[in-house]
């Protein structure tokens, strides 16, 4: 009778032990993809990319710029009012460089990238056909498909890239923003964060 215990109880834990390590193996990729997403700024090339490097980027990165949309003197007053304690000194022509870039790349003209975003879960996944049409519907209205074919991303990059897109007018809803991103990061994703 005790052998029978023994083996019957091994055989509950092991089944119990399985079933807490196929939960967290499930529920691993629902966490990821619930995650809010952030905007990714591209550094500038030329003078500006400098300017950024020897005055910024030492203490902050550049994509929370991205959460803005200001004129010039809304930028400036931004700047002012984050080193107020005079910790940053930028030369007025490298500081009316950066201005200018800041404007033309998060100006008053362009939407601001969402403060948060959470990602809703899904349970239907597009097949081919039906995410090339919404490729078709809400993409290439802008872009030219090949942009999107020829591209790679990591599911976060193709959500933040998604999530920028809709913000500039592409129709999506959540559920299809989430499906779309689930279907890019599979096809057109990579192994590697970008």
């Amino acid at each position: 009778m005790n052998v029978s215990f023994t083996r019957s109880a091994r055989r509950v834990a092991m089944i119990a032990a399985l079933s807490a390590a196929s939960a967290i193996f499930i529920a691993g990729p629902v966490a990821a993809q619930r995650g809010a997403t952030r905007p990714r700024v591209q550094m500038p090339a030329g003078p500006v990319r400098q300017i950024i490097r020897k005055n910024c980027t030492a203490c902050h990165g550049i994509d929370d710029y991205a959460f803005f949309s200001l004129d010039r003197a809304g930028w400036q007053k931004l700047i002012e009012t984050k080193h107020k304690s005079g910790d940053v000194s930028i030369a007025d022509p490298d500081l009316g460089l950066l201005l200018d870039w800041m404007v033309s790349k998060f100006g008053p003209n362009t939407k601001p990238f969402p403060r948060t975003y959470v990602a809703p879960e899904i349970t239907t996944f597009f097949s081919d056909p039906e995410a090339k049409r919404l490729l078709d519907r809400a993409c290439t209205t802008c872009h030219d498909i090949e942009r999107i074919n020829q591209s790679r991303r990591s599911e976060e990059g193709w959500r933040v890239l998604a999530v920028d897109m809709r913000e500039r007018g592409a129709q999506l809803s959540d559920e299809e923003l989430e499906r779309l991103v689930e279907w890019l990061g599979r096809v057109k994703g990579t192994n590697q964060s970008q």
